[in-house]
């Protein structure tokens, strides 16, 4: 005799099924300067590589003249896993403003069809997705540190101080953007040239610019500095509100200047007029996680710890013995920085 068995699992772990074994292709929108990828896009390109085994990983790349070029062929050997190199040549690009990159994002996704679009979550990438995501009609999840699969990814929350799961059940393209600290790049990778992806040309033929012109490119100021970048430093050295003036504060840049170091400063400092607002460090400024990281004056509010908790070493500098930044500092020394950093100043040898 046979029996019919009904089942009331069938049907989700037939979607289950679907969805772990479904085609995974994802598109990196990367940034470039100076004629190379960036090394936040590297980082958002490992982290496509996290999402399957199977995965075809395509790199955006816009702007216009050389230096694109340049950019688009170091792409192509930057990273073993990337599959090909997307390049929109037009000077719509030049200045990354939002309005016409996210159109950009639009286009490129009718045409490819990505189950996943990627970038780093860094002041292009936080400008960006939001308004490609919603012209996508997605939700899309910020600040992911870590991807358990295709579908499920973990993200810090208030400050840091709490990790959450997020599942994504919505539609195609699912959208992310990635705490570049937390995919890092084996050496292997970065050194690897033996397979150079294709590059193709985006075709902007159809592309449309009536939504184009509500922001415009005024000017883009920077440091003129020899110091290594804040976001991807080995070192970093951060002064905080203890260093009481901007006059002060010229003695974390020169001791910056000894160990080849980057400059940071605590929102508190920089909210004083000490330094500019490019050099914060934290919940609302730029996560970093050097090898050593030096904290001057800082006192540890938990909005400046989320951005730097992942460093390999802490050193923190306090005179206030019971400084919340102790509690996260590998080493900690109790004593007054305006004696500590000169005494430091003078023993340590001049930067070859």
């Amino acid at each position: 005799m046979i029996r019919a068995f009904r089942s009331t699992t069938a049907l989700p772990r037939l979607s289950s099924l679907i969805t772990t074994f479904r085609s995974i292709s994802t598109l990196v929108i990367a940034e470039h300067e100076g004629g190379a990828v960036k090394s936040q896009s590297i980082n958002a390109i490992e982290a496509a590589k996290s999402l399957s085994n199977e995965n075809s990983i395509s790199v955006l790349l816009a702007g216009s003249g050389p230096s694109l070029q340049q950019a688009a062929q170091n792409a192509a050997t930057s990273h073993p896993s990337i599959s090909q190199v997307l390049v929109a040549d037009s000077d719509k690009f030049t200045h990354g403003l939002a309005e016409s990159w996210s159109k950009l994002v639009n286009l490129v996704q009718q045409k490819g069809g990505y189950s996943h679009i990627i970038t780093a979550a860094n002041s292009f990438g936080k400008n960006l997705l939001p308004r490609a995501a919603a012209l996508l009609n997605v939700s899309p999840i910020t600040d992911v540190i870590d991807i358990s699969s295709s579908t499920q990814f973990i993200r810090p929350i208030y400050a840091g101080n709490a990790l959450c799961t997020v599942k994504y059940t919505g539609t195609d393209p699912c959208m992310l953007t990635i705490r570049s600290t937390s995919f890092p790049v084996p050496e292997v990778s970065v050194n690897s040239n033996s397979n150079e992806a294709p590059i193709s040309q985006v075709d902007l033929s159809s592309f449309d610019e009536d939504s184009i012109g509500k922001s415009r490119y005024v000017q883009c100021t920077s440091q003129d500095t020899e110091r290594p970048d804040l976001g991807s430093a080995r070192i970093v050295i951060t002064g905080g509100r203890g260093l009481k003036s901007a006059e002060n504060f010229k003695m974390i840049e020169k001791l910056a200047e000894k160990l080849g170091a980057a400059v940071g400063a605590t929102r508190a400092a920089v909210d004083a007029g000490f330094v500019p607002n490019d050099l914060q460090v934290g919940q609302t400024g730029k996560i970093v996680a050097p090898e050593l990281y030096l904290a001057f004056g800082v006192s540890g509010a938990i909005q400046h710890i989320a951005g730097m908790r992942d460093s390999r070493v802490i050193v923190a500098v306090n005179k206030d013995a019971d400084a919340p930044i102790f509690q996260v500092a590998d080493y900690g020394l109790v004593g007054d920085l305006f004696e500590v950093i000169p005494e430091l100043l003078e023993k340590l040898p001049e930067k070859r």
